[in-house]
């Protein structure tokens, strides 16, 4: 009987505790990645009143607004999903696992123990210089998660300060590149010889640089500091100095809009990384779950597309989750403006969205191309299913390899030279413009649930392992009407710039894209980290 009671006291107490870490993630409250209720008292001067009563103020931009990101900018109240994208970019699966198993323990224990967790767990031995997931990664996420009703006011204000205690390198580009906030105050990471420790400075680090900026910016008068934070949150390091601070209640961030991307202060075109879900702590979970099923079915639908020809392994793809809709234009009579060039091969021009583009078009055509890249890894040179060719980047001799292989048969180019995810077309390199009188453009989108099938600093070999293991790819292609290529043409005065911006406007309108003069160059200076978001929206 004893021994019935002591079992009974076991279950009971394993029942409570797994109880109140479920029904906190539910009620979206975990006491270790939120704010606690705090009895800091601030000035005496501090007056606190409603957010609602600060959205119709006309005077803001007379003022300086300090505002708290976490608690009165960003829609979601946790922060692990942010973290977890830290740990398993930056770190590796194994990283990101362990961040998930802590994660019940992180709930259980106060906020600044849960935070200083989970940055242990996500930085220790990550080498400084080679971060780059605040840069790279992040501000998708953090933008999609930016409410729209806190974004407006911001837009308002004279100077804005953002104040926030996540490690400043994961939010420092998200707010100066895509929100223009002037100042960004964030905890510091401790560094031994180029690698993180893992452990963050104190919050009164984050108070003495708030009051250098404040400094710098002449702001001596507390009648021009406004601050914005989350109720049960006032912070004494970063709005002791404010005369007013307007607090946001828990219920009106969860009505908050999301920001819409056509609001977005700078265009949001290169981001990095492989996961493509926001990784919540169950969407987390279900990202292991479904891992080693994603492996195993990755390498089945790699094995079908490598052994058999296009009228069988397109059914038996189609089978396994891939998704392939093609649609077809009505297509006009080809040009003949020489004889020989009916003898040459089609050119097929498709915009770049991943390394299986020239693979889809093939599957699409039900016939064998030849695919010219500009960049491939030999990994997937000797695995894809078609002929591919290597271009040097030497316009002479990419022009004289290209005009032999049309004159072997058809082929399909890539002219933005490397991929783009987001709605937007990069400039089109010009060269395919003179290979032949006869162009057709093909538009190309590809969705995923899970993983990105393109990387700028991975390993590229692994890109269409990564495409294969989402549960349902899905590609999109549609084949338009063939254009000319006039610069082939005697006396014409088209230039074959023109000519492939026109290309370019064709398929940016067939996918509903916004061209752009962006090049390889830039996405790669972006994604590095060089210098800042330089991108021009004007149509070629």
């Amino acid at each position: 009987m004893a021994e019935m009671s002591v079992k009974f006291s076991f279950f009971k107490t394993l029942f409570l505790f797994l109880y109140r870490v479920l029904f906190r993630q539910f009620k979206i409250i975990p006491k270790g990645l939120h704010r606690n209720v705090s009895n800091i008292h601030v000035n005496t001067h501090c007056k606190c009143q409603k957010f609602v009563s600060l959205l119709h103020r006309s005077d803001l931009s007379e003022k300086t607004l300090i505002f708290s990101v976490e608690g009165a900018l960003l829609k979601s109240s946790s922060l692990f999903p942010y973290f977890f994208l830290v740990a398993f970019e930056a770190g590796g699966v194994l990283r990101a696992l362990v961040l998930l198993l802590l994660y019940p323990l992180i709930c259980s224990v106060r906020e600044e123990m849960g935070m200083k967790m989970m940055v242990m767990v996500c930085f220790f031995g990550i080498k400084k210089e080679r971060f780059r997931v605040g840069r790279a990664v992040l501000p998708k996420f953090l933008l999609e998660d930016v409410g729209w009703e806190p974004f407006m006011v911001l837009k308002k204000g004279g100077k804005r300060i953002a104040v926030s205690n996540i490690p400043q390198v994961m939010i420092e580009s998200f707010l100066r590149d895509y929100l223009e906030i002037d100042f960004v105050v964030g905890r510091e990471l401790k560094v031994f010889h180029g690698y993180f420790l893992g452990l963050m400075e104190e919050k009164k680090a984050s108070s003495v640089a708030l009051e250098e900026i404040l400094t710098i910016t002449n702001e001596s008068s507390i009648n021009d500091l406004i601050g914005i934070t989350r109720f049960n949150s006032l912070d004494k390091y970063f709005f002791s100095s404010c005369k007013e601070v307007y607090l946001v209640a828990r219920s009106e961030k969860r009505i908050w809009s999301s920001l819409p991307r056509d609001m977005y202060p700078k265009p949001f075109i290169f981001h990095d990384g492989r996961v493509a879900l926001r990784p919540t702590p169950i969407a987390a979970l279900t990202f292991f779950m479904w891992m080693p099923f994603g492996i195993i079915l990755s390498i089945f639908r790699i094995i079908i597309a490598l052994s058999f020809p296009f009228k069988l392994s397109t059914p038996m793809l189609a089978y396994s989750g891939f998704v392939l809709r093609l649609t077809i234009k009505p297509t006009k009579p080809p040009s003949s403006h020489k004889k020989e060039q009916k003898q040459r091969g089609v050119l097929y021009v498709c915009n770049h969205r991943t390394l299986l583009d020239p693979l889809y078009v093939s599957f699409s055509l039900q016939k064998d191309l030849t695919a010219v890249t500009y960049s491939l890894s030999r990994v997937s040179e000797l695995l894809a299913p078609i002929r591919t060719v290597r271009l040097t980047r030497n316009r002479d001799i990419d022009a004289e390899k290209m005009g032999k292989l049309l004159n072997q048969g058809d082929m399909v180019v890539c002219p933005e030279g490397t991929t783009c995810r987001e709605p937007y077309l990069l400039r089109f390199s010009p060269l395919f413009s003179e290979m032949s009188e006869d162009i057709v453009p093909v538009a190309v989108d590809a969705r995923v649930s899970m993983f990105y099938g393109t990387t700028a600093g991975g390993l590229k070999c692994l890109d269409p392992v990564f495409f294969s293991m989402n549960p349902k790819p899905s590609y999109t292609v549609e084949i338009l009407n063939p254009i000319s290529g006039s610069p082939m043409c005697e006396g014409n005065s088209t230039s074959r710039y023109d000519v492939a911006n026109h290309v370019q406007s064709e398929l940016g309108k067939a996918l509903g894209f916004e061209c752009t003069k962006l090049t390889r160059r830039d996405k790669y200076l972006i994604l590095a980290g060089n210098e800042g978001i330089s991108c021009n929206n004007n149509k070629p």
